[in-house]
């Protein structure tokens, strides 16, 4: 199959990019950065655009830097950026993990964080990573930017809360404090496949006990969360195997599984209860 017809526009400033998305943003008109979530749809003619907005010269959207105390990343930043840790402490090392676990490194060389959180696939790693951070998503249009929460931002599945001429400029994750631990952990059919279910966690430890608990899933439901429920058993408890295991069952309990032809509500619910206790198991390390 090859794509559809369509008109590729190449901006070179933001505005010039804002600009055209308003005039075609109405027929259909879509952002390309990355290209390795739409292309494809395109090349099966899943999706047919009638106009690309090319946003790959346009100056400042490589924006990768620590800003007060957020890390700010920019529409045009790969995935591959972050196979080095890109800030210093926990957080750098969090996304060094998490990325390994994204597609195949061809992928990871084209594809963008920020194109990943506007594609909003349910088993996206950086829309888990979004959603159990509480990122700040920035989208601009012609009248106006905003900033997003995490929680708000992803509406099901491949829907989000940008607004038509609205582009995602930018996304802001909480820089981690020194003491924080995290763990991550996915199950795919296949390396490089979606994950069926994937969980992050972070916390911090205080006198034994946990705090400041962030428990996120991905893959289970139309939407990336934090399983609150699991986040107040770890809160005040020891990280040992009985407090993982409490909050496994937690989440499993918690979530309201999608299914499909080959995956059954049961047996997504055991596969967070076992992402979940393997990626707190993890946080250990």
């Amino acid at each position: 199959m090859k794509p559809a017809p369509f008109v590729r526009h190449v901006p070179r400033t933001l505005d010039e990019a804002l600009t055209i998305l308003a005039e075609v943003a109405g027929q259909d008109g879509r952002v390309l950065a990355g290209g390795q979530s739409l292309v494809p749809l395109m090349a099966f003619r899943l999706a047919q655009p009638a106009h690309l907005v090319d946003i790959n010269q346009v100056a400042g959207l490589d924006r990768l830097e620590v800003e007060g105390a957020n890390l700010v990343i920019g529409a045009r930043v790969r995935h591959a950026a972050f196979h080095a840790a890109v800030v210093a402490g926990p957080l750098g090392a969090l996304l060094s993990e998490v990325v390994r676990h994204i597609a195949h490194y061809p992928i990871r060389m084209r594809g963008t964080f920020c194109g990943s959180l506007a594609h909003a696939d349910p088993s996206s790693e950086w829309c888990l990573t979004a959603a159990t951070l509480d990122a700040q998503i920035v989208a601009r249009s012609l009248k106006a930017e905003r900033a997003i929460a995490a929680r708000d931002f992803f509406h099901g599945v491949m829907s989000t809360a940008l607004r038509e001429g609205e582009l995602l400029i930018a996304t802001r994750l909480p820089v981690l404090s020194a003491d924080t631990r995290f763990g991550f952990n996915e199950f795919s059919r296949r390396a490089g496949d979606f994950a069926i279910s994937a969980a992050l966690i972070t916390y911090r430890v205080h006198r034994g006990k946990i705090f400041d608990a962030h428990l996120g899933v991905a893959g289970a439901e139309p939407t990336p969360r934090r399983i609150a429920e699991a986040e107040s058993i770890l809160n005040g408890r020891a990280p040992d195997q009985d407090t993982f295991r409490a909050a496994a069952d937690a989440s499993a309990r918690s979530i309201d599984p999608i299914e499909d032809h080959q995956t059954s509500a049961r047996y997504r619910r055991d596969l967070v209860r076992a992402v979940v206790r393997r990626a707190l198991e993890a946080s250990l390390r």
